[in-house]
């Protein structure tokens, strides 16, 4: 399957494919500073500055930051600046609760699916995981993290609450950045051998409560980062 096959691959590779388009490229570069962090909540940047940024022209430049807003991902502030928005109480507390259900529902549908081929190359990006947890690297952290949830997605052979799910991302992954920045990679949550073991004895509902209590601990370091804990106690 493309999930075992993409494991060959390195772990460090662009998220978007191998051949796609131009307009296609910069989407998905602009998209990665985004999801991973690198443009922080709340940092305005002008449409110049990340045509220079990505080495890239102002017209694919203004096509992806059209598609990102519309995601949810960028808001427009004028004077061709734009900023990757602040997560409000209301925002983490819808988040929790599609979360709460996407993850969990497409983990127990990627169970049914996966092949031993397709659950060590969950394991491989697992493995890389750890490593970036271990040198306390943010980035291949949020990386390598974000890989290992898309390939379950992929997995669960649902594109329609795959995509709702990688649409979630976009509006809490620059939070996970700055938790990183705050308390370190050491102290972040990681069930996924959990899920791993589940899968391989088969078990979907053991597999989804993995993932349920993963992204639960997740989105609780998210609201008490923002000074939110209440919201985050909505996972319990």
């Amino acid at each position: 399957m493309k999930i075992a096959a993409d494991a060959q691959q390195s772990t460090s590779a662009p998220i978007t494919p191998a051949g796609a388009p131009a307009h296609q490229v910069i989407y998905g570069a602009l998209r990665d500073l985004i999801l991973f962090g690198e443009l922080a909540p709340g940092e305005a940047v002008t449409i110049a500055g990340l045509s220079a940024r990505l080495d890239a022209g102002m017209t694919p430049v203004r096509e992806a930051i059209r598609r990102l807003t519309a995601e949810g991902a960028l808001a427009f502030l004028g004077n061709r600046r734009v900023i990757v928005p602040d997560l409000t109480a209301a925002n983490v507390s819808e988040i929790i609760y599609a979360r709460q259900h996407l993850d969990p529902e497409l983990a127990r549908r990627a169970c049914a699916h996966a092949t031993p081929e397709d659950i060590a190359a969950l394991e491989a990006i697992d493995i890389a995981l750890d490593a970036a947890i271990a040198r306390g690297d943010q980035r291949q952290y949020l990386e390598q993290n974000y890989r290992f949830h898309d390939c379950f997605y992929d997995l669960a052979q649902a594109p329609i609450l795959a995509d709702m799910a990688r649409g979630l991302w976009l509006r809490f992954g620059p939070s996970l950045r700055v938790i990183c920045g705050r308390i370190g990679t050491q102290n972040l949550p990681d069930m996924h051998k959990s899920m791993l073991a589940a899968m391989r004895a088969g078990n979907a509902e053991a597999a989804a409560q993995a993932i349920r209590e993963d992204v639960g601990q997740g989105m609780t370091h998210v609201a008490q980062s923002l000074d939110m804990p209440h919201i985050g106690q909505r996972f319990d």
